[in-house]
């Protein structure tokens, strides 16, 4: 798989620039990107701000640490099901 070149805080702060009026062609030159890439993360951020960068991030943190007590609780679930069930 290929590397990410640019974190998602750059790209918000690229696409800003775009929103303020900084021409695509400009942007790309500038750090060089395709133009249609622009357009893609125009596309996957919308209008995404850093702030709403960094409640996502702590959304999908938490998510994350929700699915492995989920997967540790299911374990102990079964585990205590074939206990029951020998006895």
């Amino acid at each position: 798989m290929k590397k990410k070149r640019f974190s998602e805080v750059q790209i918000v702060k690229i696409l800003t620039a775009g929103e303020v009026g900084v021409p695509v062609p400009d942007l790309s030159r500038q750090y060089g990107f395709d133009k249609s890439t622009y357009y893609v993360w125009k596309n996957k951020h919308g209008a995404m701000t850093l702030q709403a960068l960094k409640k996502l991030k702590e959304l999908e943190q938490e998510n994350q640490r929700l699915k492995r007590r989920y997967a540790t609780l299911s374990m102990n679930h079964t585990v205590v099901k074939k206990v029951v069930k020998k006895s």
